[in-house]
């Protein structure tokens, strides 16, 4: 058996002395700190920290998570908690879950007293979190709220690269963890009038939850990367809007006839960018001013949408030149300038096209950045060319029927096929046939267990079938109304002719009267009579013979 380890007597007698010693101090500081006065105690740690730091290599920046009296959380705490939460997931031993507000996934963070390292082009920095309470308040009935704050040090020949690089490198990192982390919303507009006093937005929103994607939109593949590598190369470009001197904002288009997927892009785009959407409600707007209002209320990365802007108000006339009108034209459009204003008067919106040329690239525009305005309709024909030009709507993107290879796309999703023998005749009826993606979709989802593809696609050629039958159908009844309206044509111009000359004849007729009435009012005048000499004239002709005869 073993015999213990003895400790030669100094040791132990030294352990003794140094446990004495400590307990002996932390008695006396005990004794300091409950009755020496907070001032007297803040004075002497402040020259203690200054006479400290003529020795101490290393600097502190501390980021505290509420500043002063605010109760807003600062957004530089949040941004710092951010970038740590990816970093000190993997190598902090004391870890925090929590669920943010708008996170959409739990968020690991360093604990309380946890300390982290990093390394930034070679530079070594250490992250501590800590918290804090305000001595004053310790023996205080209702003690402060204990406040954290994040704790940075670094050795202070590294000062310019932290202060200048690091801090802003954290700070833009944490931003977009953030946002690839945060719950995204689509948000909406209520009238005016029913926007409570003790609201702080004039939006409302809900959770965006659209499954939609650019792999899963039935489009042209070439298309489609386009449109992608647009929207990646916007999202990257904050510093080249800068240079240009323009607004950080995008107009898109979308236009085409119902069921091409114009609602299903706009959520693809929001999926793709990781942005939020403000789906605005036009009618809903008292007015101009309540229009910019909600404008500035919008965030960065985010999408505003004007659906089918078509129908939206009074936006769609064409501005035409002046030409001269008769009166009826103009007594025409005086009264529908009339009932225009009555219907924008029943509906209690006074938004202007004006005002929406501004909201989308004037002054107000200019508030915020990294905005998609999205505008969608059916019939771009109707829209004022000056709303829809380059510069306002930068890029126009028509989605029209369903191509082949949209439909392979919705066969994939729908049914899982890549390739079967039906689809040689389906790209036949396809290129024959004019067809929405909507339709196409509805004939490939299954309606029940027992439906599998063959069923499905058997489906859709009968429809792009009855489509095709339909669509000869139409084209014969236009083809016939054509031929009616030409036959009416040369029927309305064999009759105007007709009557034509039947005028001509009769004008001609009373030119020939005029003609005659004239000539015989001449010879009227000239005393020659159409009915031969008048008694008058007889008697001064025998008087004239008879001075004859007796010369």
């Amino acid at each position: 058996m073993k015999s213990p380890i003895m400790f030669p007597a100094t040791m132990t007698e030294m352990f003794t002395t140094m446990g004495s010693t400590l307990a002996s101090f932390m008695f006396v500081w005990a004794i300091i700190r409950q009755y020496c006065p907070y001032e007297l105690r803040r004075f002497f740690e402040k020259y203690t920290q200054q006479i400290t730091g003529y020795f101490y290599p290393y600097i502190r920046i501390s980021f505290h998570e509420f500043a002063g009296d605010r109760l807003k959380r600062s957004d530089a705490y949040s941004a710092v908690e951010a970038y740590l939460s990816a970093n000190s997931s993997k190598s902090a031993k004391k870890l925090k879950a929590e669920m943010g507000r708008d996170s959409r996934k739990l968020v690991l963070s360093m604990d309380e007293y946890e300390r982290v390292t990093d390394d930034f082009r070679g530079v070594k920095v250490w992250w501590l979190l800590s918290k804090s309470v305000s001595a004053a308040r310790q023996n205080s009935y209702y003690p402060e709220q204990e406040k954290r704050f994040y704790k940075l040090t670094f050795h202070k020949k590294h000062r310019d690269i932290i202060t200048e690089k690091y801090l802003e490198h954290v700070v833009s990192e944490g931003k977009e963890i953030r946002v690839r982390n945060r719950q995204r919303k689509l948000y909406t507009n209520s009238p005016g009038y029913k926007w409570p006093s003790y609201k702080q937005t004039m939006w409302s929103h809900i959770v965006f939850e659209h499954p939609a994607s650019f792999e899963t939109l039935a489009m042209d593949p070439e298309k489609k990367e386009e449109i992608i590598e647009d929207l990646r190369t916007f999202s990257k470009s904050k510093d080249y809007y800068a240079k240009i001197g323009k607004a950080w904002k995008r107009g898109y288009l979308l236009y085409g006839p119902p069921g091409t997927g114009k609602s299903t892009m706009i959520a693809a785009m929001a999926n793709l960018l990781n942005y939020d959407i403000y789906d605005l409600e036009l009618t809903a707007v008292k007015d101009n001013t309540e229009l910019r209002k909600l404008l500035i209320e919008t965030t960065s990365k985010s999408i505003i949408v004007i659906e089918d802007i078509d129908c939206s108000l009074d936006l769609t006339g064409q501005r035409k030149k002046k030409s001269e009108k008769s009166s009826d034209d103009e007594n025409d459009k005086m009264s529908k300038e009339i009932a225009k204003k009555e219907a924008k008067e029943e509906n209690g919106s006074k938004v202007t096209l004006s005002g929406l040329l501004n909201f989308i690239d004037g002054l107000w525009s200019a508030c915020g950045g990294e905005r998609l305005i999205v505008f969608t309709t059916n019939y771009v024909e109707k829209l004022d060319p000056a709303l829809i030009r380059r510069g306002r709507m930068d890029k126009h993107i028509e989605l029209s029927y369903c191509t082949f290879e949209a439909f392979k796309v919705l066969a994939k999703n729908y049914l899982s096929l890549e390739m079967h023998p039906m689809f040689d005749t389906i790209q036949t009826l396809i290129g024959e046939t004019k067809i929405t993606p909507a339709d196409v979709a509805e004939n490939l989802m299954p309606k029940s267990s027992l439906d599998d593809a063959e069923k499905c696609l058997s489906s859709l050629i009968q429809a792009l079938e009855e489509a095709k039958e339909e669509a000869a159908k139409e084209e014969a009844a236009k083809k016939e109304k054509a031929a009616e309206k030409e036959k009416e044509a040369k029927e309305e111009a064999a009759k105007k002719e007709k009557e034509a000359k039947e005028e001509a004849a009769e004008k001609e007729e009373a030119a020939k009267e005029e003609a005659a009435k004239k000539e015989n009012a001449a010879r009227k005048k000239a005393g020659i009579k159409e009915n031969g000499p008048t008694k008058e004239d007889a008697f001064q002709s025998q008087v004239d013979k008879e001075t004859e005869n007796v010369l």
